[in-house]
């Protein structure tokens, strides 16, 4: 397995700024991109430029949107059963148990899941850092995942995995 791997699922931390790219039959092609901001004990703050914001403290994820003023809390534990995905940023040192690693030469790697329901991923790796994870979502759509410039271990401030929620924001409950 390629040097980065290894390092990915022991890594105490990791902040980048992204490109989220996604390519479907009813969307089409659409582009994101952000900040990423991750640590251990589940801590996670995704911003994407033109304001959502994801946060996880390690105990709940919150979702705020500016643009519709709302904002959702989910205990993480749902959360990561419903997006498989999101556990395995929150804690890389589940790679081993979810997937097994199939080297595809250089700094690529295929990632076969173990369990029923997790997507089959390639991540790619260079300079000792993760780079890319790409994967199809059960609506079929081609997901592509870029760390622009990934950086760790690095110092993240205290507040960082805190959103502050402005006053008068609608909280809604997911699927409820």
């Amino acid at each position: 397995m390629p040097g980065w791997w290894v390092a990915f699922s022991r890594m105490p931390s990791l902040e980048s700024r992204f490109r989220q790219e996604s390519d479907s039959l009813v969307f089409g092609k659409l582009a994101r991109e952000g900040r990423l901001s991750l640590a251990r004990g589940g801590r996670l703050r995704v911003t994407y430029e033109g304001g959502l914001t994801v946060t996880c403290d390690g105990r709940y994820l919150v979702q705020y949107d500016p643009d519709t003023r709302t904002a959702q809390r989910v205990e993480l534990a749902r959360a990561v059963r419903d997006f498989p995905l999101l556990g395995i940023l929150l804690d890389p040192a589940r790679l081993d148990r979810l997937y097994r690693m199939e080297s595809l030469g250089g700094e690529a790697v295929k990632l076969l899941p173990r369990e029923a329901g997790l997507p089959e991923l390639k991540a790619t790796g260079r300079h000792g850092l993760l780079r890319t994870l790409e994967w199809t979502d059960p609506t079929g759509a081609r997901q592509k995942l870029e760390l622009l410039d990934p950086k760790s271990p690095v110092k993240l401030a205290p507040g960082t995995f805190r959103l502050q929620v402005p006053a008068n924001t609608r909280w809604s409950t997911p699927n409820g």
